[in-house]
């Protein structure tokens, strides 16, 4: 089995057998969330594909290992990664305190297209919302 990218044709994913995902670990408690996660995926793959399949992991940097690294706290090589790649993943992203720099994770959605940020939402009769009708809700 050799790693491949994922492609995309006629608006349909088409994943190799081990595609190569790129990951971005992340600040604070990100190293430690990655190493769980990544058991996590492995793992997944490992039991949903009885071995078949493998994921190919390729970290590109963002965030404060950017930053010391590279003196660029979100490289364009990131983003041409992601771009090159269609599947990525991130840890948490510190947003650098002045200096004029936005949020690393608002300007990753941006450049990517990425404009929403869906989460499962669950209404309990009782409870109060701000939201009118929050049964409504889908």
């Amino acid at each position: 089995m050799a790693e491949q990218k994922i492609t995309i044709k006629n608006g349909k994913l088409n994943v190799p057998d081990q595609p190569i995902i790129p990951f971005i670990e992340g600040d604070g408690t990100g190293p430690d969330i990655w190493r769980a996660s990544q058991l996590v995926f492995d793992a997944a793959v490992e039991k949903a594909y009885g071995g078949k399949r493998k994921l190919v992991w390729k970290e590109v940097l963002a965030g404060e290992k950017a930053f010391k690294q590279l003196n660029n706290w979100l490289p364009a090589e990131t983003l041409d990664a992601f771009r090159e790649y269609l599947v990525g993943i991130k840890g948490p992203l510190t947003t650098p305190v002045g200096g004029g720099i936005r949020s690393l994770n608002v300007a990753l959605r941006q450049e990517l297209d990425l404009y929403a940020c869906v989460r499962p939402v669950r209404y309990y009769d009782g409870v109060p919302s701000p939201v009118k009708h929050p049964e409504l809700t889908n």
